[in-house]
C-alpha cells in the first residue's frame, strides 16, 4: 500500500503568467473606456420630467460629442454638482423667454418634451464656448439651469457628456 499523497502540480509556467498579465491589461482597458469614453449616471431630481425621471439611469457618451441644440447633457454647475439638462441654444443665440415660450434667435421653439410653464427671460446672447441649457421640467423651482443668474450659462469645459439612452426604464432619447 503506498501512502504517498497524489500531488498536483503546480503551474508557473510562462503561460500562467502571460495568462494574468493579459486579463490585468485587459481589465484596465475596460475601466479606461468607461471612465474615459462611456458612464452611467443615475439621475436625482425630477428637473426632466416628464423625458427623465427622478431615479433612472442613463448612459452617457464622455468622448467625441459636440453637442447642439436639443440634445440632452450632463454638465458640472457652478456649484460643483453634476446636473442633466437640455441644449436650448449655443454660441453666439440669442434667448429669451415670453408667456412660457423660449424664444432661440427669434423663433418660437416646438418643446412637445416639456412640462410646466417657465418665467419669462428678457433676450440674452450665448457667449462663445458656452451653452443654454434648462430642464425639460420648465415649472417654477423644478430646475436649476441657466435661467438662474446663478448658474448662467455653462462653459464648454464643464460638459461632461452626451446622454444616448435611458437604461433604467430603457428608452432612446
Amino acid at each position: 500500500m503506498n501512502n504517498k499523497m497524489a500531488e498536483t502540480p503546480i503551474n508557473k509556467s510562462p503561460n500562467s503568467l502571460r495568462g494574468w498579465i493579459l486579463f490585468i491589461l485587459a481589465m484596465a482597458f475596460i475601466i479606461f473606456v468607461y471612465r474615459c469614453t462611456i458612464g452611467i449616471q443615475l439621475i436625482s431630481g425630477n428637473s426632466m420630467n416628464p423625458t427623465i425621471q427622478d431615479r433612472n439611469a442613463v448612459l452617457i457618451s464622455k468622448l467625441f460629442f459636440n453637442p447642439d441644440k436639443g440634445d440632452i447633457v450632463i454638465a458640472r454647475d457652478p456649484h460643483g454638482y453634476n446636473i442633466i439638462k437640455r441644449v436650448i441654444a449655443v454660441s453666439n443665440d440669442t434667448v429669451s423667454i415670453k408667456d412660457g415660450i423660449t424664444y432661440v434667435n427669434g423663433k418660437a421653439l416646438v418643446e412637445p418634451y416639456t412640462s410646466g410653464t417657465s418665467e419669462d427671460l428678457e433676450e440674452i446672447k450665448v457667449p462663445e464656448n458656452r451653452y443654454f441649457i434648462a430642464g425639460d421640467n420648465r415649472t417654477l423651482g423644478e430646475s436649476l439651469d441657466s435661467r438662474d443668474p446663478s448658474v448662467g450659462m455653462i462653459p464648454k469645459e464643464n460638459l461632461i457628456g452626451e446622454v444616448l439612452v435611458s437604461l433604467l426604464p430603457s428608452k432612446i432619447l
